[in-house]
């Protein structure tokens, strides 16, 4: 079993007893407002996408969508977009989290990405680097396992060699991304190794993960990423 990492309440750290009262205040009154329509009566089928930096999810998530229609949901691009939107208060709340220097509440993460599945009028879901440690997946099942239908991990797994040269090539060719260096790189694998494998260890358990060979060619790899779809009824 895997090791029980650090609990959310315990990565909150703050500047004041009354910034947290503050926050925590907001988040009740606001993470409501984002969940009000309607779910379908049908629980929307989920996949998790996880790998590596670089393994190639993001990729093979545009492969999946077109070839399965699939809707995309990135629980980090969700996150940015709602703190750039203007007069929003869930971004201000976001916005408060970052600047003062802490880890913005799995609560929130899981009420954008539930938002996000009911304003697209959909019910298949690729969520992509989502659940990445153990707050994570101890707050989408306390929020959102009795609201959907989760069907799998899809796994990209290659060696840690493969994604860095991956990452080193994307940054040189321009990929606009600040953190495709290699200072940048050993910091996100060691947590990738620290926080997300243990969850997939985790979901290996349950018999959840579907693992793809994610070293060969892009179009090779979405070769075995149809084969797993078929064979799971999509």
């Amino acid at each position: 079993m895997f090791k029980v990492l650090a609990r959310s309440c315990n990565l909150f750290a703050v500047q004041s007893k009354h910034s947290t009262h503050t926050c925590t205040k907001k988040l009740n009154k606001i993470t409501p407002s984002l969940t009000k329509l309607r779910m379908s009566e049908e629980k929307p089928k989920i996949v998790f996408v996880l790998g590596g930096p670089g393994a190639g999810k993001g990729t093979q998530c545009s492969k999946i969508v077109e070839r399965f229609q699939f809707v995309h949901l990135s629980a980090g691009d969700l996150l940015r977009e709602e703190r750039a939107r203007e007069g929003s208060e869930v971004g201000a709340l976001i916005e408060d989290y970052i600047r003062n220097g802490k880890i913005v509440p799995v609560e929130v993460t899981c009420s954008l990405l539930e938002a996000a599945m009911k304003k697209s009028g959909k019910n298949k879901f690729l969520i992509d680097g989502f659940p990445r440690n153990q707050d994570n997946l101890e707050g989408w099942n306390r929020q959102m396992s009795d609201k959907v239908d989760f069907q799998f991990v899809l796994f990209f797994n290659c060696s840690e060699e493969v994604c860095v040269n991956r990452c080193l090539s994307r940054g040189q060719s321009g990929s606009g991304r600040s953190d495709d260096n290699m200072e940048s790189l050993k910091k996100r694998i060691q947590t990738y190794n620290n926080d997300s494998l243990p969850i997939i260890k985790h979901f290996e358990e349950l018999g959840k993960v579907k693992q793809i060979d994610a070293s060969p060619s892009a179009d090779e790899v979405f070769s075995k990423v149809e084969e797993v779809f078929g064979q799971s009824g999509f």
